[in-house]
């Protein structure tokens, strides 16, 4: 684990508003606390999901965004998805088609796409396959049957559309691109008053896109808190009772 901070020793007993991306490293999340969502407060690098659920069922945070899908279907595409793709635009192609359930266990792209045509008649992206690793993961340390509660403090969010709802429309530049990592700085510098400094510095396994993803989350997650967000695909849940919905 790799860890970059900003913290005041009063704010060690905050809780926290966490935001959760997936990285080459395996996870990054950035945070700030309920009393001072405006200040970003630390960059942490994980090999693995559990330590950061753990720090949920401790009480230590008041609201985690992920992005990542959580609530499965056992066929079909999930109704979030495709609220998601509605509201991008010509950016829909950054929300790809969750895997069902049953396609975790594949370990090839070709079994994937099979298996998936098996199942509901569709295929999946070779974008789609390559995060069933981190899929599974998360899935699995949910659980068969996950604590209800849990998901009091959990949902699951999507970087392009937070930073879309932010801005007012669909961003136009590529996160990828100088253009498109100066655009969503300038975005996040709105957003937080202090801390930003650690957006700009490199943390060990996690891309500086991947960065700012976890801190955008970090937004989403306190308008879930304050119940402000938008929730999209309402309140599905999938047959492990997990919520099937995106906050923004």
């Amino acid at each position: 684990m790799t860890i970059a901070e900003n913290r005041s020793p009063e704010q060690h007993n905050d809780p926290l508003l966490v935001g959760v991306d997936g990285c080459k490293g395996g996870w990054v999340a950035a945070f700030a606390t309920v009393a001072t969502p405006d200040r970003l407060i630390s960059i942490e690098v994980h090999d693995h999901i559990a330590p950061l659920l753990a720090r949920i069922t401790s009480g230590e945070v008041a609201m985690m965004t992920v992005d990542m899908p959580m609530g499965l279907t056992a066929a079909g595409p999930r109704r979030c998805d495709i609220e998601t793709r509605a509201r991008l635009g010509s950016r829909a192609s950054s929300v790809f088609g969750t895997p069902p359930r049953p396609l975790l266990g594949c370990a090839t792209h070709a079994e994937a796409v099979a298996l998936g045509r098996s199942i509901d008649g569709r295929g999946i992206s070779i974008q789609a396959f390559n995060l069933i690793p981190k899929i599974a993961q998360l899935d699995t340390a949910l659980g068969v049957n996950p604590d209800p509660s849990l998901f009091e403090h959990l949902i699951e969010s999507h970087p392009e559309s937070a930073f879309a709802e932010l801005a007012g429309h669909p961003l136009t530049t590529r996160k990828r691109t100088a253009e498109g990592r100066n655009e969503r700085l300038d975005l996040l510098d709105t957003v937080f008053t202090t801390g930003t400094d650690l957006l700009r510095q490199r943390h060990r396994g996690a891309a500086h896109d991947d960065v700012l993803d976890a801190a955008i989350l970090v937004r989403t997650a306190h308008r879930v808190a304050s119940g402000t967000a938008v929730i999209l695909g309402h309140d599905d849940r999938d047959d492990r009772g997990i919520p099937m919905c995106v906050a923004l």
